[in-house]
């Protein structure tokens, strides 16, 4: 038991409704900790500060879904990105959109502000890298080599190079002086979601699907650690402001990494799902994430965390360091030199024209924040920000520390602050009209899909397992009829289970014998789109599993998946037609288009057979991806590179 007054070392500190639709973009500002941006299918950017319910700021302009949003290192700037390829740079403290910069043919899936200069760096699904120079609103070059969707871009501390990560498993270190790849790493095994440079020394962290977390020397050019401790793909990572340690988060964990040798500190349990973005202030570590259009914030307390080989720090150490005295690995690393900066006020970058400022707005909601965070611009120099009081720990006997809202009620509510508080005027050089906004729809009763994300059985009420009240007098329910209820239907469920359970030992008895496409075979003569999902989940970590003959068993069940109503099953379809459309869509074409053999070859003759089943039952499936990338949000995307890679069969 918790001793009497302790405090809780992770907590949930706020859960906000951030846009009328799902979230689809998080970030939180590094410099202060204290300001977060929201993307969402709502075309929407919305601005918020940390553990205050309104928002402070709404910008406007994009047409489609906001798929990815960053702060400038000042946070006086921020980019967004959205599904049609297209960024929209605003300054903060103007309230004005300032640039608009389009160049991307598909989701742009990644971005960074260059640390000294006003340069953005872009990622998109369609594997380019476009570095872009705000004040001359062009692109100053385009970085090509990876050949899947780009997940993370990061620039190093000095501002000299460029880190990238991609759903191809590499990472690539770009030489933005010369303009060309430095050094490439393949170690990963699959999908690397983020890159993180270590603030002094040349190191690179890595964190990936593979639920691994990698560690590069950049001066030799290779790896020098790896974890693998993880049990989930590696969401966010972040190194200690005094960079001796590594904070790596997974779904519903923290946990605190050493490398050279690579040890694992202090793991500490946090329920924020898969979380987003993580920024350090005041001995705390943020963490954010998002489920549908619901925005959570939590907070680690770094003093009860062990950060070293030697005991945690206690209570009283005021303020991480910003700067280390030793390093930590083996070996002292070559240190980042960083330019030197003017006290000179820094000159504003021009907005945009009016045409483009009738479709771009930055509504300022909540004016005493906005004035709090973001300092006029009549003084000389930026004021420093205010200092941040930590947020104050809730007891370890508390329950919840923060109310879940109902959705319904939380979304009225918020509606109706947004009509009560009065929209002050955005400078502008042209009158702006804001046309009445419709009525959000009321939710279906029955969602198309069922999300992978969800923490309650689905159907599942309390009440069918009591025994029906008539009247208004309660009525004792004795034991055994309290049982008789409850069992209920157990039986049932227990002949299902166990009949699962004996298919799966016959599908797994085949795939210990290492044939792939009988144990398919029985998986889907089981008639159990789950078994399947599971042994596809499976093949899919190794594309090398994939042939040409368990194509034409998969195809039809992927069919099915595409149309399920549960997310992890349109997640597992859409990755396995991906994988098979890149690996042997070519094959296919190439084989139906060459001119008949002469003589007999039985083997080509196997492989025209397989490959004209395979490419009628792509066409087939062909109608139903077409319709589903018309969907917005993370399924429409997925369709619309899956539609892509399809135009070869037209």
């Amino acid at each position: 038991m918790a001793a009497p007054g302790a405090t809780k070392t992770a907590w949930k500190l706020q859960e906000i409704v951030a846009h009328s639709s799902n979230v689809s973009a998080l970030v939180l500002g590094k410099s202060s900790g204290r300001l977060l941006a929201t993307g969402g299918e709502d075309c929407r950017v919305n601005l918020w500060s940390v553990n205050k319910p309104n928002c402070i700021m709404n910008l406007t302009g994009h047409t489609t879904p906001v798929e990815s949003v960053c702060f400038n290192a000042s946070e006086e700037m921020i980019v967004a990105g959205s599904q049609s390829g297209s960024l929209r740079v605003w300054d903060l403290e103007a309230a004005k959109s300032i640039r608009t910069l389009t160049g991307h043919k598909a989701n742009l899936c990644s971005l960074d502000f260059h640390p000294y200069g006003d340069f953005v760096a872009s990622g998109s699904m369609d594997t380019n890298i476009k570095l872009w120079d705000v004040r001359r609103k062009g692109c100053v070059f385009r970085y090509k080599g990876h050949t899947e969707a780009i997940r993370c871009l990061r620039f190093s501390p000095d501002g000299k190079w460029l880190a990238s990560a991609a759903d191809d498993h590499t990472i690539k270190l770009w030489d933005l002086a010369a303009g060309k790849l430095m050094a490439e790493f393949t170690q990963h095994t699959g999908p690397v979601h983020v890159v993180e440079f270590h603030p002094n020394e040349y190191l690179l962290a890595s964190g990936s699907a593979d639920r691994s977390v990698r560690f590069w020397d950049l001066e030799k050019f290779q790896l020098v650690g790896c974890t693998e401790g993880e049990t989930v793909p590696v969401r966010a990572i972040l190194f200690s402001s005094d960079g001796g340690c590594l904070f790596c988060a997974g779904r519903d964990s923290l946990r605190v990494y050493g490398w050279e040798p690579e040890r694992c500190f202090d793991m500490v349990p946090v329920g924020w799902g898969k979380v987003s973005d993580l920024a350090i202030c005041n001995n705390q570590l943020i963490g954010v994430s998002s489920t549908q259009s619901t925005v959570s914030s939590f907070v680690v307390d770094l003093t009860r965390v062990k950060m070293t080989g030697t005991a945690p720090p206690g209570p009283q150490s005021p303020v991480i360091p910003i700067t280390r005295t030793t390093p930590t690995g083996s070996s002292l690393r070559r240190i980042y030199e960083r330019p030197s900066t003017s006290c000179s006020k820094p000159k504003r970058v021009s907005p945009v024209s009016d045409e483009e400022e009738k479709e771009s707005r930055a509504e300022i909601q909540n004016a005493e924040d906005y004035n709090e965070i973001f300092q006029p611009k009549s003084s000389i120099s930026r004021t420093p920000p205010r200092y941040h009081e930590p947020f104050p720990a809730p007891l370890e006997d508390e329950n919840a520390a923060v109310k879940e809202p109902d959705p319904v009620t939380a979304t009225i509510s918020n509606k109706r602050n947004s009509e009560q508080l009065p929209r002050p005027p955005v400078a502008a050089s042209t009158p702006i009209v804001y046309p009445e906004l419709p009525a959000p729809p009321s939710p279906p009763n029955n969602p198309p899909v069922i999300s992978a994300a969800r923490n309650e059985p689905i159907g599942l009420k309390v009440a069918d397992f009591l025994p029906a009240i008539k009247g208004a007098a309660s009525i004792e329910v004795g034991n055994d009829e309290a049982m008789c209820q409850i069992r209920k239907g157990h039986d049932t469920m227990c002949m299902v289970l166990t009949s699962r359970m004996k298919n799966l030992d016959v599908v797994r008895a085949l795939w210990s014998t290492g044939d792939i496409k009988t144990s398919m075979d029985s998986a889907v003569a089981i008639n159990d789109l789950s078994v399947v999902v599971d042994l596809l989940n499976i093949i899919n970590l190794k594309a090398s599993l994939w042939k040409l003959d368990l194509c034409s068993v998969v195809l039809p069940q992927i069919e099915k998946l595409l149309q399920s109503k549960y997310e992890s099953y349109v997640q597992t379809g859409c990755l396995s037609l991906k994988l098979i459309l890149q690996r042997f869509l070519p094959l296919i074409t190439d084989t139906l288009a060459a001119p008949p053999s002469v003589g007999v070859d039985i083997t080509r003759e196997e492989r025209l057979t397989k490959c004209k089943l395979c490419y009628k039952q792509l066409r087939t499936l062909s109608p139903l991806v077409k319709t589903r990338a018309s969907q917005s949000g993370r399924y429409g995307s997925a369709f619309r590179e899956l539609q892509l890679l399809m135009a070869a069969l037209e």
